[in-house]
């Protein structure tokens, strides 16, 4: 983010959690949960927008009611660590629908990808036809998700919020001291 934007307050966190929770929350419910006005409170979801904080909205599917029943983690090495050739891999693996996420790791891998398939059968299929075939693949080991302990649930504002405070209560702290040395 640049240098001359506001920085993100307390108001703005508690906007960004409430929109994370349920982002079909109406803008007058918005403005009672922070305690702005409705026009102020849609100016400051705007700015979140504009600001590129808040990307996107989306309705949260359940994949078993839709008949996918399978997830799987794959790990992946790559042959060469070269620019193009992990470009070309994501990609390649952009564009494979039964991709959830794709993230560059440390470790004995190179990249971890959840996916979701209707069946093992199609599991199948994406392993050993798709994902074996993208050039520069060298390994892939695939496990099967049994079951999920925990959903993506968004990003935890609660946390840096308490951080904040806390900094700033030691930044009073310290000039309270210094004021009585």
């Amino acid at each position: 983010m640049a240098g001359n934007l506001p920085p993100v307050d307390d108001i703005d966190l508690r906007l960004l959690a409430a929109l994370q929770e349920n982002a079909r929350r109406p803008n007058a419910e918005l403005a009672r949960h922070v305690g702005l006005a409705p026009s102020t409170t849609l100016e400051r979801v705007r700015r979140l927008e504009e600001r590129g904080l808040i990307r996107g909205y989306r309705a949260v599917l359940d994949p078993q009611g839709l008949g996918y029943h399978a997830q799987a983690v794959v790990m992946i090495n790559l042959t060469g660590h070269q620019a193009r050739s992990i470009d070309s891999f994501e990609a390649q693996v952009r564009a494979l629908p039964e991709v959830k996420l794709c993230l560059n790791v440390t470790g004995r891998y190179d990249y971890l990808l959840h996916v979701v398939v209707r069946d093992i059968e199609h599991l199948r299929r994406l392993v050993s036809h798709e994902l074996a075939a993208i050039g520069g693949v060298q390994k892939q080991e695939t496990f099967l998700v049994l079951a999920s302990a925990k959903e993506d649930q968004g990003i935890a504002l609660r946390a840096e919020r308490a951080g904040r405070r806390a900094a700033r209560r030691r930044t009073r702290a310290s000039r309270t001291s210094n004021q009585e040395d």
